[in-house]
């Protein structure tokens, strides 16, 4: 009968000691921060111009270099990464309105919110870039209202609420 006792015994506390080694060190969020590795400015870029654009929770780092009219957007063609045509459009304009189309490459590193708001992000960090390297354009830039950061932001929910502004449903009875 001893033996049986023991058994269980040592089984017993094989199993509670099992739950012990499975628990780990729960994550930080410096090491998720870690994971998510934004993209960095080659050396090829030093030599280029360099302006931030910011719309929205987006936030753009521009590089303008003399080129042929390339515009790369986190390591990817402008038309893979923002496909809609509405969002490639935005990105030109600036381009358009000084009249130097396929004058300059642009290499962008994008963050944060949705294609709309880098896709603005990256048109106001060009228009900054295109000012600085010919101060002479900053009147047409200008004009269009393209280097004015558009600093409307998604409104916070407020206590109560069910969104921002949405109020909860109102019963009689």
């Amino acid at each position: 009968m001893t033996e049986t006792k023991k058994t269980t015994a040592t089984k017993t506390a094989a199993k509670k000691a099992a739950p012990a080694k499975k628990a780990a060190a729960p994550k930080t969020t410096a090491t998720k921060a870690a994971a998510v590795k934004a993209p960095v400015a080659s050396a090829k870029l030093a030599d280029a111009i360099y302006a931030s654009g910011k719309r929205k929770d987006s936030i753009a780092r521009v590089y303008l270099k003399p080129g042929k009219g390339a515009i790369i957007v986190n390591g990817e063609e402008m038309k893979k990464y923002f496909k809609r045509s509405v969002l490639q459009m935005i990105l030109v304009q600036p381009f358009e309105v000084t009249k130097r189309d396929g004058a300059y490459d642009v290499v962008a590193m994008v963050q944060g919110g949705g294609l709309s708001g880098q896709a603005g992000a990256v048109k106001h960090g060009i228009s900054k870039a295109l000012e600085k390297a010919e101060p002479e354009l900053r009147k047409a830039l200008k004009s269009a209202g393209f280097l004015t950061r558009d600093s409307r932001v998604v409104e916070r929910k407020h206590y109560g609420y069910h969104k921002a502004r949405r109020s909860t449903q109102f019963s009689k009875r």
